[in-house]
């Protein structure tokens, strides 16, 4: 049983505890405690603990009146580097029935009831079998959602909508909201129907965590040459350089036309002068030649080196100057690093909520740091153009809408 446990919560998280029902999203940006917050929720709302305010603003948490076992369904890495464990730790939990697993796993769920669930990072847009799960675990339990960002369009809300109760199923929200292109040889919706009625519903189960951060994030782009012979070779004549042989496929000529413009050794000059100005620094990378090509001219030169990459998991350097060098796949959420201010992006990810996620993962609610700096190194090769351009509108790069245009 939970006794004279204190925490002391931020008042934009107290606020997000009073404003959080059954079915709500909770929306904060990275690093805003969105975490901690769902599981104070849980432990005053849910389970009914006695709580009482001290002198110095934290809450004691006393006894439960109602315990509910505990579901929370996140990420296959956040489930793996235990960074809910850590924060149920916090709460002192030891009583409550605590089951942590990814969304790979969700269907092994669709027979629980009467317990609380936290889906941390909304995966349930779409219709596949995930989303079909978390609807049928929403009926029968009580729950609310994570978000670092959430939908970008209606159709991205359906599954919540369906959870929450204001329609039955998908064919009956878009029978009244979508209209389709007649034209379109798949499915397109050109425009949504009562769009006002829609956003009501948005804001009745949204909960926003907006507070003034202390930190102020300087974005930087840092332009490198690349060699344009060899990109042009790869994309005008759909030539593979490396394997001397014709290109496949659109996903095996961008990945070429990456490695020309990525491969390029003056990129890592350019890393070198940002961390000589630093001294400590994340850098975020994508494929294997970048990891390599980083190793040859930083390994053993004077700096802490480390690494965290689908082979490797090392932990963050302690020396007074370092480079921990990360894989956006496996180290792009997960983890905190408040011992530096600088992360630089050796090349640029497709995904615009791999890059949030990223970023955030110095800007902490416990940095030390007032002032937090994003060095992204970029081309004007068309293709480094074409990323940018989709990442600054909040989307996804696209690789055939690439190759077609």
């Amino acid at each position: 049983m939970l006794e004279s446990v204190c925490v002391k919560p931020m008042p934009h998280q107290l606020e997000a505890v009073e404003k959080l029902r059954n079915g709500s999203i909770l929306c904060g940006g990275v690093g805003t405690g969105k975490s901690f917050t769902s599981l104070l929720y849980f432990v005053l709302k849910i389970c009914g603990s006695v709580e009482w305010l001290h002198d110095d603003d934290s809450i004691g948490l006393g006894p439960m009146l109602s315990p509910t076992p505990l579901y929370i369904i996140t990420t296959a890495r956040k489930r793996d580097t235990k960074e809910w464990e850590d924060e149920c730790d916090r709460f002192d939990l030891t009583d409550i029935s605590i089951t942590i697993d990814s969304w790979n796993n969700i269907h092994k769920y669709e027979h629980v009831e009467n317990a609380f669930f936290i889906f941390d990072e909304q995966r349930v847009v779409g219709s596949g079998s995930w989303a079909k799960s978390f609807i049928r675990i929403s009926k029968k339990n009580q729950w609310i959602l994570l978000s670092a960002t959430p939908g970008d369009t209606w159709m991205d809300y359906i599954p919540v909508f369906i959870a929450n109760g204001f329609y039955k199923n998908r064919t009956q929200f878009l029978r009244r909201h979508a209209v389709y292109n007649r034209y379109s040889k798949y499915p397109k919706v050109d425009k949504w129907l009562e769009p006002g009625y829609l956003e009501s519903l948005r804001r009745k189960i949204t909960v926003i965590m907006s507070y003034e951060k202390k930190t102020e994030p300087h974005w930087n782009d840092i332009l490198v040459p690349y060699n344009e012979d060899l990109y042009k070779k790869i994309s005008e004549k759909r030539w593979d350089p490396w394997k001397n042989e014709p290109v496949r496929d659109i996903s095996g000529a961008c990945y070429l036309m990456r490695r020309a413009v990525n491969s390029d050794v003056r990129r890592v000059f350019k890393l070198i002068d940002i961390l000589a100005k630093h001294g400590k620094a994340i850098v975020f990378y994508n494929y294997d030649y970048e990891l390599e090509l980083i190793r040859e001219y930083l390994k053993d030169r004077g700096y802490g080196y480390a690494e965290w990459n689908g082979h490797i998991h090392e932990p963050v350097p302690t020396e007074d100057k370092w480079l921990y060098v990360v894989q956006y796949t496996a180290g792009c959420e997960g983890w905190n690093c408040v011992e530096t201010d600088t992360i630089i992006f050796f090349s640029q990810s497709y995904s615009y909520k791999q890059m949030t996620q990223a970023a955030g993962r110095i800007d902490r609610l416990n940095t030390p740091y007032e002032h937090l700096y994003y060095y992204v190194l970029k081309s004007k090769a068309p293709i480094d153009i074409a990323i940018s351009r989709a990442l600054k509108g909040k989307r996804n790069f696209n690789e055939k809408l690439f190759m077609n245009w």
